[in-house]
């Protein structure tokens, strides 16, 4: 099968979005599928790209101050790759700029499309306008871009409930981003707190991600600083925090003003092993984020035998079970609340073990193999379906391009539209 997918954000950028399509394609390919991707060019790209697994699309390099390209339309070099490819699905991963060209090439050559709706859109409006009109704005266009796709898909159950209930009428599936459980089983822990200069008996509470704003780390930063102060007199405990972004100078300056800077660990971004390493390091995984898709940092931390303690939200509860894996609290508990549940785990030993050893279990129901085998059965089906006359691929498009039309008098779409999602793009983490 030939599938081709579009994406406004890939590797090298690091984010939930390019990790979930790279992981895909690699994976589709391991199952014997040819898998084109159609991406924005990157400063840092690798130089000798496979030109037949990725072609990449003039860019604006660094888009609005961020590591996000907001790609140029580019219609001949497209139109040509297409023609020698000849893709049977396309795989649309976001609903504007490239996206919009995914939807125009199903139409044009009648294809099937599917759209995975990877990321709460009016979470990111912030970062150009906050306003309930910006919020309308993007989650209009994400549902009816979804409305004018063969097929979605939703990261967890608890999207694909959220884009129903907004009006999406498309045949939703959910297939979450894999993890590779394999790899984390070799994570080198102790090798990690070496190269970090962190001694053995430190209790390490540990967080991976994205340090911006829609990320709830506020909340987080206070209360680990709560546990530190108050239930932690030995100073055992130190707060290891992976990844980059605007909220960390706000972080180290609030644990300083706490007489609490030594306490915190800020490692950055890391990938490949030394992020494997980083999961083996920590004694217990900390998440307290309301606007993911998909919690794939927290299946990534069991996966390494990590318990979580998190907050009730969309993408984690599928996650984590209440006193099973770790502790799901109420989203509406407080920073007193998760201080005291980080207090209370690990005292009683047995229940640490099983909260350790079902971690493990769940984290393996998410293998990134038997995602890619439930994606590859969802465009297997689409093929089966009798598919639709050209006609009506030529309405799909109409739909589309009246939508286009129709938003453009509420908002200036080409220049609005990038303003307010580029940076979501260049934000998006773990979509999960």
């Amino acid at each position: 099968m030939n599938i081709c997918m579009f994406t406004n954000t890939y590797i090298p950028h690091v984010g939930g979005v390019a990790r979930s399509v790279s992981c895909f394609a690699e994976d589709l390919r391991e199952l014997g599928h040819h898998v084109l991707v159609v991406a924005p060019r990157f400063h840092d790209q690798p130089k000798k790209e496979n030109e037949d697994q990725v072609i990449r699309i003039p860019a604006i390099q660094n888009f609005n101050g961020s590591d996000f390209s907001a790609s140029i339309p580019s219609p001949f070099l497209i139109s040509q790759k297409m023609e020698n490819f000849s893709p049977d699905i396309i795989h649309s991963h976001h609903p504007y700029l490239l996206g919009d060209t995914a939807m125009r090439i199903a139409g044009r050559r009648s294809l099937p499309i599917v759209f995975t709706h990877h990321t709460r859109y009016e979470e990111y409006a912030h970062y150009v306008l906050s306003s309930n009109t910006m919020k309308k704005f993007v989650t209009r266009l994400s549902t009816a871009y979804a409305n004018c796709c063969t097929s979605v898909i939703a990261p967890s159950r608890s999207i694909a409930a959220l884009i129903k209930k907004r009006g999406v009428t498309r045949p939703v599936a959910e297939i979450p981003t894999g993890i590779d459980w394999d790899a984390f089983q070799k994570g080198e822990g102790s090798r990690f707190r070496e190269q970090a200069g962190i001694d053995a008996s430190v209790r390490l509470i540990g967080h991976v991600g994205r340090l911006a704003p829609e990320k709830n780390l506020g909340f987080l930063a206070k209360a680990v600083r709560i546990y530190l102060a108050q239930h932690d007199k030995g100073k055992k405990s130190k707060f290891l925090v992976v990844g980059e972004g605007p909220e960390q100078k706000r972080m180290k300056q609030s644990f300083a003003d706490e007489g609490l800077g030594d306490r915190l660990i800020l490692a950055g971004k890391k990938t490949g092993d030394d992020l494997v390493n980083a999961y083996g390091a920590m004694d217990l995984f900390v998440f307290s984020s309301m606007s993911e898709t998909q919690g794939l940092v927290v299946a990534e931390a069991m996966a390494a035998g990590t318990p979580v303690i998190a907050l009730d939200a969309s993408g984690v509860r599928e996650v984590v079970s209440d006193n099973e894996n770790g502790r799901l609290l109420p989203a509406d508990a407080s920073p007193g609340d998760f201080a005291e549940a980080i207090a209370d785990w690990g005292k009683d030993p047995d229940e640490k073990a099983v909260w350790k050893k079902n971690a493990l279990a769940t984290a393996r129901g998410f293998d990134r193999m038997k995602m890619a085998e439930k994606l590859s059965e969802l465009y297997e089906h689409m093929l089966q379906k009798q598919l639709k006359p050209a006609a009506e691929y030529h309405t799909m498009i109409g739909a589309w391009e009246g939508l286009l039309h129709g938003l453009r008098t509420e908002w200036d779409l080409l220049s609005s539209k990038v303003e307010a999602i580029a940076d979501s793009i260049g934000m998006e983490e773990d979509a999960g």
